[in-house]
């Protein structure tokens, strides 16, 4: 019997058998992953340099931004490398710091995606106290905590992962080292159950935080009916339905990957699931908050005009 110890390397699950598909694969996330360099980069940058957007909303934004820079440059890079040079291998060492880092942005992105809907809320519904609720100070501090949520739920989760004794051979069905996979190769039931447990109280606080990011937006969308002129309405309708979705889908997609049980599992369901939750929120952020904000984009027209 093999354990952990003796494993140097897993094995990815590989997008495509043909090469002609491999490098398809390889130029569609090379897309997707410059899109979101670029996108995600020019929110940093006009935040960053233009001293009109150092408030509250864009200061969230820009760690927003950092968070899915770091995020997808967790996953797509090495799949992009496994597709084009044909392999399928990821060192332990990597598979270790690769479920880190995932899981250390996406957690700090949950929180922060939390706190970006209070700040919608009390801007919307509560401006008079907007200044005093979100202060420079509150809000980094907010930011801080999700930064640090984020770091020590990853450091728990990969310790307690990597700890494990792991005999079912080196096989992942995912294109990155997800927790889920790496518990099914673990030895023992009781090793097993016992982080298990620890995903479902993460999940649990993942659910709590989209229920309050959803009352959070049915209180914006009841103030916004209110507003009389219909192209306001409109606007702001066109800035929260986007957002809520692309939240929705985020979490609605992780937790069903790290709950679902082995019965329904399969690496076709398994790519296409960890791809929404992976790939889809950070490539499609940059444009959905900017699409709509007309602060920001004057900030990225003056920065790309020099």
């Amino acid at each position: 019997m093999s354990n952990s110890s003796s494993i140097t390397e897993f094995l990815l699950l590989a997008f495509a058998d043909t090469r002609e598909l491999q490098l398809l694969h390889f130029w569609l996330f090379l897309g997707i992953y410059l899109a979101a360099l670029l996108g995600n980069g020019l929110i940093i940058t006009a935040i960053a340099c233009d001293h009109h957007l150092h408030t509250p909303m864009y200061f969230f934004l820009l760690n927003l931004s950092l968070l899915d820079l770091g995020s997808i440059s967790t996953t797509l890079p090495k799949a992009m490398a496994n597709s084009l040079w044909d392999t399928r291998h990821i060192y332990y060492s990597g598979c270790a710091a690769q479920v880190f880092f995932f899981f250390f942005f996406a957690t700090a992105e949950l929180y922060l995606l939390t706190v970006m809907s209070y700040d919608r809320y009390v801007a919307i519904c509560k401006p008079l106290h907007y200044g005093t609720l979100l202060g420079s100070r509150a809000c980094v501090h907010m930011a801080a905590i999700a930064w640090g949520t984020g770091f020590l739920w990853a450091v728990l989760h990969t310790a307690n992962t990597f700890s494990l004794p792991l005999c079912q051979g080196n096989t992942l069905d995912q294109f990155f080292c997800e927790i889920p996979q790496i518990l099914k190769l673990s030895c023992f039931d009781l090793d097993y159950l016992r982080e298990t447990r620890l995903l479902v109280f993460a999940v649990f606080f993942s659910f709590l935080c989209f229920v309050f990011i959803v009352v959070s937006y049915v209180q914006i969308l009841r103030a916004v009916l209110r507003i009389p002129s219909e192209q306001g309405r409109h606007k702001a309708f066109s800035m929260c339905l986007p957002h809520l979705a692309v939240v929705s889908l985020f979490i609605s997609t992780g937790m069903f990957a790290y709950l679902k049980p082995p019965s329904i599992s399969s690496p076709s369901l398994n790519l296409v699931v960890s791809f929404l939750y992976s790939v889809v929120p950070p490539a499609v952020n940059p444009p959905i908050y900017s699409m709509r904000n007309q602060q920001l984009k004057y900030a990225l027209g003056k920065l790309m005009s020099g």
